[in-house]
């Protein structure tokens, strides 16, 4: 494969997973969605974020986000939920579980632990009718194009996919709480961000 080719290849990858993303605008449902949004807002505990393999990568980047743009937000390895981390959760969490089938028994453990402790649970699957989607207060059904991954397996496009989701949920939670730049000084002092910001504000 020459430079051109290996260009031409990765053009095709970067097209086609932007397209995918794009996609994603036709599956947002309104009611499911502003209900997630409230239940968000209205947290008066920590949201905390589980997923376990790809989506482990998306639940770390997507509780991170939500405490840079002014929710609070803990990640919680569902493995380890079964090894007393699960006593983290509180009935004034709520907890958003990532899993592509709904099937994976160490997020649904978890799961059902919130539910128990009184947490409210948001899924975030594309079976809605998996175990998971039974088990959440309210489910959000993403489903990337099964094209965007290798072998229709291999989560590259599709982990793009449900990034972008969760970066909207950031957003409308950032603008909804009037989140401002000094507050996100306040929490980012460090390294070149935190330097950038001294020279804005």
């Amino acid at each position: 494969m020459n430079e051109q080719q290996i260009r031409d290849m990765a053009t095709s990858v970067i097209v086609q997973e932007s397209r995918a993303v794009a996609s994603l605008v036709e599956q947002l449902e309104p009611t499911s969605l502003a209900q997630a949004v409230r239940l968000l807002l209205e947290c008066k505990g920590h949201v905390i974020v589980s997923g376990a393999g790809t989506s482990h990568a998306v639940a770390l980047r997507f509780a991170h986000l939500l405490s840079c743009c002014g929710t609070p937000a803990l990640f919680l390895h569902p493995g380890d939920s079964q090894h007393g981390a699960a006593g983290a959760v509180r009935a004034e969490d709520v907890l958003v579980a990532l899993s592509k089938g709904g099937e994976t028994t160490e997020i649904n453990f978890l799961v059902n632990v919130a539910r128990q402790r009184g947490a409210n649970v948001i899924g975030i699957t594309e079976n809605p009718a998996s175990t998971l989607g039974r088990l959440s207060n309210i489910t959000l059904q993403i489903k990337a194009p099964q094209e965007v991954d290798p072998y229709g397996m291999i989560a590259t496009g599709s982990s793009l996919f449900n990034s972008a989701f969760c970066d909207a949920l950031c957003i409308i939670l950032l603008n909804l709480r009037g989140y401002s730049l000094e507050q996100f000084g306040q929490t980012h002092p460090g390294g070149a961000v935190g330097k950038k910001l001294k020279g804005a504000l």
